[in-house]
């Protein structure tokens, strides 16, 4: 056995079994550097470790109620992060499906003849035209505000007439009364492609419907869609109905009419108006008219003969959006019956055109290639002149003289 194993044990006693405090220390000394001892304290030491490792694995289970907190806390923490981060997310995946809904269809649409917005069956409706008189005994008319274009004119004896178009089929709307066709009337007409309710005509007139295939509505031949009222005299009691017209036009054939719309812009009153008042000498103190503008409707009040001009329908004054003036060559045609002269205008061509709307004026050109062409507006560049939506009144005068503002 090695020397090692044979040294005295620790704190062995001497001969005497006594032992100095050196030889106590000694021996300690010569202990520590023992291989054994050695083995032993290490032994122990790893022991102590493990057992050291242990406490330190066991501190947190089973858990106490700290951790239980600081976990419950934790969970807590996470599931309100997932559910936020969850909300916003799928509300950005839901908006685009906002984006992508189509908008409603429009119901309505710009109305071919005034601009203004009407249902889309209303707008395939024929345009029908209908000539109205203007003497004295026929004032007040029926059916004139209503209209979406009038034009006017000298008949013949200085009295006007007017040629009104409408696109409506409306019961309750009547219009009258109802007088004869002239020549100049037809040609302003056509370029609207309408149906034409009249009372018989002049005899140039009457040859024109047949030449230049209008479509003809003759009272004389359709005496069952017109009606005589008996607060009035004849000649100026014939009287109908838009429903009643729109009747015949089915059983005629005639349908939905084919022309060119005039160019339309949004209503744009001027902050200061520079043409309030309107005045177009025609014939005489009885068939001059005048005009005031209003600037809360954007709209002409119509004066005709030194007084306010009323629609016996509405019992209120007629009200254009736009008033045009356009100056035409004039001159007398044949003599009537009563030994007057027709007047005969000459409407193809062009000439010089003022445009009032919104308070303001505009001096263009009108223009008109053919009967069946629909009469133009131009500036000095023949540029498009819009005009407002509603109802458009043109007078035609025979001199700028004629027109002041």
């Amino acid at each position: 056995m090695d020397d090692q194993f044979n040294r005295p044990l620790k704190h062995q006693p001497n001969e005497h079994g006594f032992k100095t405090p050196e030889q106590v220390a000694a021996e300690d000394k010569q202990a520590a550097g023992s291989p054994l001892l050695n083995v032993t304290s290490n032994f122990e030491r790893e022991e102590h470790d493990m057992a050291k490792s242990k406490r330190r694995q066991h501190r947190f289970w089973p858990p106490n109620k700290w951790v239980w907190i600081v976990l419950g806390v934790t969970i807590i923490l996470i599931g309100s992060g997932l559910y936020w981060y969850l909300k916003i997310h799928s509300t950005v995946k839901e908006s685009p499906k906002v984006v992508l809904q189509f908008p409603p269809k429009p119901t309505t649409v710009a109305s071919s003849l005034t601009g203004l917005q009407v249902s889309p069956a209303t707008n395939k409706l024929p345009i029908t035209a209908v000539m109205i008189e203007n003497s004295t005994q026929a004032r007040p008319q029926s059916g004139l505000s209503q209209a979406g274009v009038v034009f006017e004119a000298l008949a013949e004896g200085g009295i006007t007439r007017f040629v009104a178009l409408y696109q409506s089929n409306s019961a309750s709307l009547n219009v009258g009364p109802v007088r004869s066709a002239r020549p100049y009337f037809l040609s302003w007409m056509l370029g609207f492609d309408p149906a034409y309710a009249h009372v018989g005509g002049s005899p140039a007139a009457l040859a024109d419907i047949s030449q230049w295939n209008v479509k003809d509505m003759d009272q004389f031949y359709n005496g069952s869609y017109y009606q005589r009222i008996t607060s009035r005299v004849a000649p100026h009691n014939v009287y109908t109905t838009l429903a009643s017209l729109y009747s015949l036009e089915q059983k005629k054939g005639y349908t939905s009419s084919n022309f060119s719309s005039w160019q339309r812009k949004p209503s744009q009153p001027l902050k200061t108006p520079t043409a309030s008042s309107i005045n177009l000498s025609l014939s005489g103190p009885a068939y001059n008219v005048s005009y005031s503008y209003s600037p809360s409707t954007n709209s002409y009040n119509r004066n005709d003969g030194g007084a306010p001009q009323i629609d016996a329908n509405t019992n209120k004054q007629i009200s254009p959006n736009v008033v045009i003036a356009i100056v035409v060559p004039e001159s007398n045609g044949p003599l009537d019956s009563s030994g007057a002269y027709y007047s005969d205008y000459q409407t193809i061509g062009s000439g010089t055109a003022y445009i009032f709307q919104d308070g303001g004026v505009t001096i263009g050109q009108w223009s008109k290639s053919s009967n069946n062409s629909n009469i133009q507006f131009t500036s000095s560049n023949n540029a498009p002149i819009p005009l407002d939506p509603g109802q458009t009144w043109i007078t035609a005068v025979t001199s700028t003289s004629a027109v002041s503002y």
